[in-house]
């Protein structure tokens, strides 16, 4: 009987996420014995601070927290949110009506493309670029309309470019600064340019901005420039810069009409986050700078250098002044694409890197090296890599 149903029309534009079928083999070649070492997921893996663990066990061993919680979050969260972006970002919102909590800031693309596209609204999606805006804006229905990133071009994007298309059906733009996956940092120029180019052609600009603090002093936010609240939306996020990936807990900001529209989305969709993970939240928003100091830039400063040597060692190019918790490296000309490398190092060295091409079409030759593991096991992975490059020149 099931042969008789059919999934929406929808699916046909979309495949399962790439990771979730990666890791499934990852997976079987564990079960194997193999021992991959995965340096593909950006997922942080040390814990929150020592205070939002003792705050979530404490507010959770309360009897009266585990009921339904309101849509839009509690106050001392939005406030704690509010006071961060100040504090960090230099930009003032109302707690009230112009920050959002999510659960994680995924769903937040979800949300947004829920409340401002109707079917067949352009939507500018970089490329290189975050496959999750291209397949939500499919499963909406929107008209996807690729923009092109250039290592020469430091990564931003090339507004001359954008000023020839037909932008006439366009309504919303994403962007991603700074950058993942090439680390292309942010600047207040390329700000000011998106916020002015939004507002001469009415697109709301979306930045997604949750790599501010990973191997970065410069946290600077779209909402800075001015202007930037009429057209711009910007989603936050805990997972990397506090360590809180598994949370899923994060932020939308903009101004009170655009908040107002997303909310009536998200109502309809959760019914609201467990109290103590919101109270924990507040804790972990408030981690000191030494804290950030430690865990967002020390750590991964000393596991970059040796993914800096994984680089070297497979003959790739990189930027040393990229950010973020990866590193991207053009591949040399003797691999057709970054998918024969990625592979071939998988399946001879039990290493899986990230091939660029799952980006679009702009990262074919480029690998990500995640820095999301102790640099005993990127020590491993740079000699389990080294060795199978040596045996490889002796054939």
């Amino acid at each position: 009987m099931f042969q008789d149903i059919k999934p929406a029309n929808r699916l046909n534009t979309v495949s399962e996420y790439y990771f979730s079928t990666k890791l499934r083999e990852i997976a079987q070649m564990n079960r194997e014995g193999k021992n991959v070492i995965s340096l593909g997921i950006g997922m942080p893996d040390l814990p929150p601070s020592e205070a939002t663990i003792k705050a979530l066990k404490n507010e959770a061993e309360k009897p009266d927290v585990h009921g339904y919680q309101s849509y839009n979050g509690i106050p001392e969260l939005r406030e704690s949110f509010a006071e961060w972006y100040k504090t960090w970002f230099n930009v003032m919102l109302n707690p009230v009506n112009e920050i959002l909590p999510l659960m994680g800031s995924k769903e937040g693309i979800l949300h947004i493309s829920l409340a401002f596209l109707n079917p067949g609204d352009g939507v500018l999606v970089p490329n290189p670029g975050y496959p999750t805006y291209t397949s939500v804006s499919k499963l909406v229905e929107a008209n996807v309309i690729p923009y092109d990133l250039d290592e020469n071009n430091h990564w931003q994007p090339d507004f001359d470019a954008l000023e020839k298309m037909d932008l006439s059906h366009v309504k919303l733009m994403w962007v991603n600064y700074p950058n993942m996956p090439t680390g292309a940092g942010a600047n207040r120029e390329l700000f000011d340019k998106l916020v002015a180019f939004g507002m001469k052609h009415h697109i709301v600009i979306c930045n997604d901005n949750p790599y501010s603090f990973i191997l970065n002093k410069k946290h600077l936010s779209i909402l800075s420039s001015e202007g930037a609240k009429d057209i711009c939306i910007e989603l936050n996020s805990m997972s990397k810069s506090h360590n809180m990936s598994g949370w899923r807990i994060g932020m939308v900001a903009a101004n009170a009409q655009f908040i107002d529209w997303i909310l009536r989305v998200k109502s309809n969709i959760d019914s609201g986050m467990f109290r103590p993970l919101q109270v924990a939240a507040v804790e972990a928003l408030h981690n000191t700078p030494e804290w950030h100091e430690a865990k967002n830039y020390d750590v991964y400063a000393k596991r970059r250098v040796i993914a800096e040597e994984i680089m070297k060692s497979l003959e790739c190019t990189y930027d040393p002044e990229q950010v973020g918790m990866f590193l991207w490296g053009k591949i040399s000309g003797c691999y057709a694409d970054a998918g024969e490398l990625a592979d071939e190092i998988l399946y001879g060295a039990n290493v899986f890197v990230t091939p660029g091409f799952i980006f679009g079409s702009k990262g074919a030759n480029y690998i990500r090296i995640s820095l999301c593991s102790p640099e005993e096991k990127l020590a491993e992975a740079l000699v389990r890599i080294q060795n199978l490059k040596r045996n490889k020149s002796k054939l």
